[in-house]
């Protein structure tokens, strides 16, 4: 294994670490964002109004986008061994 071989490992884990993530840092980014203009027009201040939509937006994305997601990093999986055992 040579330097370069293993930092195109890593660059591609954390390319497809950040890829898989996107979905559900998008949503609760969204949610969070409607939620903040809705606090600052209607002037309410409640805390917890923040927690949820953005937990429960992330859940339901989570849910919706974990077959995608087990594809990918089982693709990401097998073109990692797949590679090692060449070697």
């Amino acid at each position: 294994m040579t330097d370069e071989f293993v930092v195109d490992i890593c660059r591609r884990a954390v390319q497809v670490t950040l890829l898989v993530s996107a979905p559900m840092l998008l949503a609760g980014m969204i949610i969070g964002l409607i939620v903040s203009i809705f606090q600052a027009t209607t002037q309410i201040n409640e805390q917890t109004l923040t927690f949820v939509p953005k937990i429960v937006a992330v859940f339901i994305s989570l849910l919706l986008m974990t077959p995608w997601m087990i594809h990918t990093l089982t693709t990401f999986t097998v073109e990692i061994f797949s590679t090692i055992s060449t070697f």
